[in-house]
């Protein structure tokens, strides 16, 4: 054994994120897996793969047993589309990038001004028809910069404009906003716990806010910020009184704000959350090896990211963590200290990034296969 980290009796947990335009994690996990048992073919393995709250959450839990539901609802354009969420004993899993998230914009079209929420709100109605008593509400990956207004509609909320219309559809169009109207909200969301979780813990406005840091993801020029950053700061003047700098507000284009001031929910980091409704502590008790990893492992990565909170937990129960990923940019000590013993880059098997990205699941396999000789045999 060449690192002498794990026994020959090693079980080990792959519990990884997935790779952002390659794999999923679930795919992630069965390439892992495959990898391992070419080199060790009868090594226990388990996946349980891990979402921090963005796109793929909903994926994680089913994987995890949570049953798929379907639903048309509205897109960011306001196209409709198919959407789903996962649902387990009284327990909903939403994931607003299901709806609106950036993954539904044709490809190089953007609407930084007008792509609205509208669908996330028919998607946590959905959840509530279906009898969720807790919802884990994932933001991230959305097309969106409304403030959740367009959710909030979706529930029963009225935005009006200073001649008693509805304001049109975006964060653009709340420059408009004169009156808000949350009297008509679903009743049933005041009975529901409601966790926001996500990865990002930015304000609504300002310089670390949702326009100015995300807005450019979503198309926006710098005018496109600069006029966002107005509206969603007189949206906020308008709902008040909850602080626009409330950690997680600048969520997903401010839809964090929405939920936080209009649904009643609670901010959590996305991975807490979802490692505790996935079973992960159950899972871990039985590992002697963590493999984690995602795409591109990074600064990023470090701020609440899956890997990160995949490595913390594990630490704490002295478990070795190994880390898999497309591109590392993060030097061994600052791994060492985020619990992590070593990652393996499918970037040092093949350095072209596109060449990395159309091959990653055959490179990962290969690179399993070297964890294996290192830390199995």
């Amino acid at each position: 054994m060449t690192d002498g980290a794990v026994t020959e009796t090693a079980r080990v947990l792959v519990a990884a994120d997935k790779f952002k335009g390659s794999l999923t994690a679930v795919q992630v996990a069965e390439r892992v897996t495959a990898g391992l048992r070419r080199v060790v073919p009868d090594v226990s393995v388990e996946a349980l793969p891990v979402a921090d709250g963005g796109d793929g959450t909903v994926a994680a839990a089913v994987a995890a047993g949570f049953e798929r539901r379907e639903v048309r609802v509205t897109g960011p354009l306001g196209e409709q589309l198919t959407a789903a969420f996962a649902l387990r004993e009284g327990t909903a899993v939403v994931e607003m990038a299901e709806a609106s998230g950036l993954q539904h914009l044709p490809e190089g079209v953007f609407a930084p001004l007008t792509a609205t929420t509208y669908g996330s709100g028919e998607l946590l109605r959905a959840a509530l028809d279906a009898g969720a008593r807790t919802i884990v509400f994932g933001v991230g990956g959305s097309a969106t910069t409304d403030g959740g207004a367009g959710m909030l509609a979706a529930l029963g909320a009225r935005f009006l404009d200073a001649a008693g219309e509805p304001v049109g559809p975006g964060g653009g169009a709340l420059s408009d906003l004169a009156t808000a109207d949350l009297s008509g909200l679903d009743p049933r969301i005041a009975d529901v716990d409601l966790v926001l979780a996500s990865d990002v813990d930015n304000p609504l406005t300002g310089p670390k806010g949702a326009a100015a840091v995300y807005g450019p993801q979503k198309g926006a020029s710098e005018e496109d910020v600069a006029a966002l950053d107005a509206a969603l700061a007189h949206y906020a003047s308008v709902l008040g009184p909850e602080p626009a700098d409330s950690p997680g507000a600048g969520a997903a284009g401010g839809i964090g704000y929405g939920a936080l001031i209009a649904l009643g929910a609670s901010f959590r980091p996305g991975i807490e959350v979802m490692l505790d409704v996935l079973g992960f502590a159950d899972a871990l008790s039985r590992a002697t090896l963590v493999i984690t990893g995602e795409g591109s492992l990074d600064a990023q990565t470090l701020h609440g990211k899956a890997p990160a909170g995949v490595a913390a937990a594990a630490r704490a129960k002295n478990i070795e963590v190994i880390a898999v990923c497309g591109r590392l940019a993060l030097p061994p000590e600052v791994l060492g200290g985020a619990g992590i013993r070593r990652a393996y880059a499918l970037a040092d098997l093949e350095p072209d990034p596109a060449r990395s990205m159309a091959e990653a699941g055959p490179l990962l396999e290969r690179v399993a296969q070297n964890i294996a000789r290192d830390f199995l045999t």
